[in-house]
């Protein structure tokens, strides 16, 4: 059904990397959520108010959080579609991450609400009627709402956008908290126990344990997460399939949001190669990468050393400065770019597991660049991996 809505109402649909389909493909999802959410907020704020039930309340209020939250989702997908600018040259994608966190922020505080009106419930415990009427409406709200899951992952899946992941989550937890509803609802029938306050609490935790899930991982984008493994390993295989690419190291990868990635690598090139036709053939990886992955690339050239006497002098030397200060750890893959102003020793080194921690990481880094300048000042040691070493 999502699919004829999208082909109905977004025109290009199949062309997910252009920016106006992206945004046309949020205001749609959008939209079919404010609609879905503010139907099902109205049939449950009246049947919790007929029935008097704190947890089908608590749960019309959540829906209507989430009608606001596909407001912001459209907002954040027009604004986030701006050109950029003299003040803003990577454009202003982010705002995207900055709807979802919004998002986020206002489950968190819905889910609060709703914990401290359940709490009182205990305290000032309502008689509960219960109808026909319950179960329709929430059995409905139970399939509108994993409806909504389902289109939402589609549209996430399809234009990368962490808003919609961000309410395929979200619905899917109202689901799960629906049928507690239901079941409390059901429950209150028999017992005297505050079973509805009991359930409206525990939706309300629910709800606040998923804005927080949600708002964490979008602040670590925001704060520069690390690119995924799987990204780094796939840049590098296609960096390997270049003619003259031997290696690549110091991959930066930046998100400013969904289609405008940037990165920089270096790539290493045997010193013997024609400059004018590495340039060109690292113009066409860029091109390469571009097409592949949607990010735009900077490669720098580092022109690996050839020379078999220079290499091996590097190599004792380095050897040296490693056993001496760092006895239990050795290194591997060694290659050196060597010009009169600066010589360059890259190298993987393998150290302990237990010795593995970022804070020794950087010590190590220093501490080694500091031996190798005393014995040259011209020699700088970039360490391309730093790994445990598994015996």
């Amino acid at each position: 059904m999502i699919e004829r809505i999208i082909r109905s109402c977004v025109k290009d649909y199949e062309n997910t990397t252009n920016k106006t389909v992206r945004e046309q493909y949020s205001i749609v999802g959008g939209i079919i959520g404010i609609i879905c959410n503010l139907f099902l907020f109205v049939a449950k704020f009246i049947v919790g108010m007929l029935s008097n039930s704190v947890a089908i309340l608590s749960d019309a209020f959540n829906n209507l959080t989430d009608m606001g939250s596909s407001i912001i989702s459209i907002i954040g997908a027009k604004l986030s579609n701006r050109p950029p600018d003299k003040d803003h040259p990577f454009g202003y994608g982010r705002f995207e991450y900055l709807a979802t966190l919004t998002i986020a922020i206002i489950i968190l505080i819905v889910g609060y609400k709703l914990c401290e009106t359940s709490v009182d419930k205990f305290f000032h415990p309502e008689e509960l009627e219960f109808s026909l009427w319950t179960i329709v409406i929430l059995l409905g709200s139970m399939a509108v709402k994993y409806w909504m899951c389902l289109y939402n992952r589609y549209i996430a899946k399809k234009i990368d956008s962490s808003v919609n992941e961000a309410t395929a989550s979200d619905s899917l937890n109202d689901v799960i908290a629906t049928a507690g509803v239901l079941a409390a609802t059901f429950a209150q029938q028999f017992t005297t126990l505050p079973v509805d306050a009991a359930a409206g609490t525990a939706i309300g935790l629910m709800i606040m344990y998923a804005g927080y899930g949600i708002a964490k991982d979008i602040i670590n984008i925001l704060l520069g997460k690390a690119p995924s493994q799987e990204l780094i390993d796939e840049i590098v295989q296609c960096a390997l399939h270049c003619q003259y690419v031997v290696g690549i190291h110091d991959i930066h990868i930046h998100d400013y949001g969904p289609g405008r990635i940037f990165a920089s690598f270096h790539a290493e090139v045997p010193d013997t190669s024609d400059v004018v036709e590495v340039h060109a053939a690292l113009d066409v990886l860029e091109d390469e990468l571009y097409e592949k992955f949607q990010m735009e690339v900077n490669i720098h050239m580092d022109p690996l050393c050839t020379n078999q006497k220079i290499i091996d002098h590097i190599r004792h030397v380095l050897d040296g400065i490693i056993q001496q200060n760092y006895p239990q750890y050795h290194t591997s893959h060694l290659r050196i770019t060597a010009g009169q102003l600066r010589l360059n020793v890259i190298c993987d080194i393998h150290i302990p597991p237990a010795e593995y921690s970022e804070e020794n990481i950087i010590k190590i880094r220093k501490k080694i660049n500091a031996a190798m300048q005393q014995y040259d000042n011209t020699y700088r040691v970039v360490l391309a991996k730093i790994m445990p070493d598994h015996p």
